[in-house]
């Protein structure tokens, strides 16, 4: 039976604020493209073509943009209460069946070498190596296979990250254990927890291994996503045109934006519509129908239709703000 994707993006984005009072998390850009779109398109390489989307926070955003990008069959879930990424996956039961299930969180950017996991026989972990294991959730493992499953442990035994993406075979057996803590009231931190639940399928017997995750982005806040920026720009960067003006690559610059007598790069993105005018931007993200005039901007990112006019700052501006520097 063919793989089936559950993609979690109801969280309201509070590390990435201003920017996510106004923009769902999953649709914030970065090199190019929102967050969403990164993670469709590898799901799309891999040949999965039923995707469940766990919508909450400006979920018809989210829905808009995915039905007018992507041809694949996409089914929406809302999560109408936060109770935690177990109780956000449970609520995908119906549309997942007995299928393999393939879970990616919504803020994460990956890239891994799935030849042999997805459609394969094994229930198997993302993992990566990390020098501060107790930073993550980590798996411990004996020969290759998942012990126990830990959160930000004090002590680590294992410096296995869980990276946030999950292949299981047995899906009946995880919507049975989530059923079971959900019915139970078993909460972890006020939440249902999905390392709970997997937890609980190892207890019962499943076999669940280990895979390696090559790069794993984190875009849960600002300075995370600027560098998730920097890599994938590094990695895909295409030629790009300008009205007038120099540019540094690697960048990503959206055919309809219009950037006049400007600096821009290296690793910016900017995004569709954008007025650049008499400014140099390098290390940065500039969103949807944003002005920026006479500014050197580094490290920033500038929310949609926002107005930058001025002096020479570092900014971190949200969306629908305007803001004049003398």
């Amino acid at each position: 039976m063919k793989a089936k994707a559950v993609i979690p993006v109801a969280g309201v984005g509070t590390r990435l604020r201003p920017h996510t009072h106004t923009v769902p998390k999953a649709l914030i850009n970065v090199a190019g493209k929102p967050i969403v779109a990164h993670i469709l398109d590898e799901l799309v390489g891999l040949g999965i073509t039923e995707v469940v989307l766990i919508i909450g926070h400006m979920g018809q955003r989210i829905r808009e943009f995915v039905d007018s990008h992507y041809k694949i069959q996409v089914s929406y879930v809302e999560q109408r209460e936060r109770r935690g990424l177990g109780h956000a996956i449970f609520l995908a039961q119906k549309h997942i069946g007995d299928a393999p299930v393939l879970i990616v969180l919504g803020d994460t950017i990956f890239q891994a070498d799935f030849s042999g996991i997805v459609d394969g026989q094994s229930s198997l972990i993302g993992v990566k190596a990390v020098p501060d294991p107790s930073r993550y959730g980590v798996v411990e493992t004996s020969n290759g296979v998942v012990q126990r499953l830990v959160e930000k442990p004090d002590k680590p035994r294992s410096n296995l990250a869980i990276v946030g993406i999950y292949y299981l075979v047995n899906s009946k057996l995880l919507f049975e254990c989530l059923g079971e803590l959900i019915r139970s009231k078993v909460r972890t931190k006020g939440e249902y927890q999905l390392t709970d639940a997997l937890e609980l399928m190892i207890e019962k017997g499943e076999k669940i291994g280990v895979f390696p995750i090559e790069k794993w982005m984190d875009c849960g806040e600002t300075e995370t996503l600027l560098e998730a920026n920097r890599e994938l720009l590094n990695m895909n960067s295409k030629p790009c045109k300008i009205d007038s003006g120099i540019i540094i690559p690697p960048v990503a610059i959206d055919p309809s934006a219009k950037i006049e007598n400007s600096i821009v790069g290296p690793h910016v993105s900017v995004a569709a519509f954008v007025s650049l005018k008499n400014s140099i931007v390098r290390n940065s993200i500039i969103n949807e129908r944003a002005s920026v005039q006479d500014m050197l901007l580094d490290a920033s990112v500038v929310g949609e239709r926002s107005i930058v006019e001025g002096a020479f700052k570092k900014l971190n501006v949200g969306d629908s703000s305007e803001i004049q520097l003398t």
